[in-house]
């Protein structure tokens, strides 16, 4: 993860003993790694990304912050507020100080609490995650500092509208040509940025998704991408981060197959197994590493070939994958 301030992230289903199960889907440009979890709120996330370490909780402003986006009430705020600051605890230890300090605290709150403070204690660990590049999943946001939304993905949500009349079929056809057109526009812009073009993208983004057409359905898509116009454009901000969340949801497909021909493994162990398998293939794909020759040397004791980790360090290092980053 270190190879990168950016990540991709996705999900899909899985089943482990015939129970429901979520595969976690993490990846950049030089790896693809994959987590069976029970679920995928927010805190999954979060272990997803810290690799499933042991859990740690700050109060702090942002934690603080977070809860009025929220909606925790302003008792419960002011509760949270006596708590230490700037230090990290383990959840028993949050579960303690919540129950002396606020004993009356509904079930919801402490949820609300548990993930602010969760976020705000990730935010403060050196190399976290700066950027998320996924859908717009709830679970997704506010987990990293930034978010970045898929266009192909927000385009979809067209492709899906069925419009009656004909006039609104011919309406819906000309908006997505240009909203393919201006999606153009953005590629183009990654291999070239500058502070100008920037600009006027912005300023045509407001102006194609201001259109009122007069078919309702489709004004209403219109508005729900403007309304996401800043996870939409980061791309201008950072245009070395693709426009579209493939990589991920490419990965996701390869459970999906397995899924498929061996429907899901028996025990945790199996489900440990599918991981790391998968991981070792969709990291070796990503490297040019010939996945058997890879296995074979590992499980042989020869260890003749570069392992996948340094490999992953070493093209990070010949390719600069955050240079919007530098210095920050």
């Amino acid at each position: 993860m270190n190879s990168s301030r950016w990540q991709h992230r996705d999900d899909t289903g899985t089943r482990v003993d015939g129970e429901n199960r979520h595969c976690q889907i993490l990846c950049n440009p030089l790896y693809t790694a994959y987590f069976t979890t029970a679920r995928k709120d927010r805190l999954t996330i979060l272990d997803v990304l810290r690799n499933g370490r042991e859990r740690t909780f700050r109060i702090n402003d942002e934690a603080l912050e977070l809860l009025g986006q929220f909606g925790v009430s302003q008792r419960v705020q002011q509760g949270v507020r006596q708590l230490p600051f700037h230090q990290d605890w383990s959840e028993s230890e949050l579960n303690r100080r919540l129950a002396d300090q606020i004993p009356d605290l509904g079930v919801v709150a402490h949820e609300r609490i548990v993930e602010a403070a969760a976020i705000a204690a990730y935010h403060a660990e050196a190399g976290h995650v700066r950027l998320l590049l996924c859908d717009d999943a709830k679970q997704f946001k506010l987990v990293a500092d930034e978010l970045a939304l898929c266009w192909i993905h927000d385009g979809r949500h067209y492709q899906t509208l069925d419009p009656c009349v004909a006039q609104h079929g011919q309406w819906l056809d000309e908006f997505r040509k240009r909203y393919w057109d201006y999606y153009k526009e953005l590629r183009a812009y990654r291999q070239d940025p500058t502070p100008e073009q920037a600009t006027q993208l912005r300023d045509q983004f407001d102006e194609l998704f201001s259109t009122v057409t007069g078919y309702d359905a489709l004004d209403q898509r219109i508005a729900k991408t403007k309304a996401n116009k800043v996870y939409l454009l980061m791309v201008l901000d950072h245009p070395e981060i693709p426009l579209n969340n493939n990589t991920a949801e490419l990965g996701a497909r390869t459970r999906v197959r397995k899924r498929v021909v061996s429907y899901g493994p028996r025990s945790e162990q199996g489900a440990k197994a599918w991981d790391t398998m998968e991981t070792l293939l969709g990291t070796a794909k990503k490297l040019g590493v010939n996945f058997f020759h890879y296995v074979r040397d590992r499980v042989s004791g020869a260890k003749k070939m570069i392992s996948l980790a340094e490999l992953i360090n070493q093209r990070a290092t010949t390719f600069d994958l955050s240079p919007s980053w530098s210095g920050r």
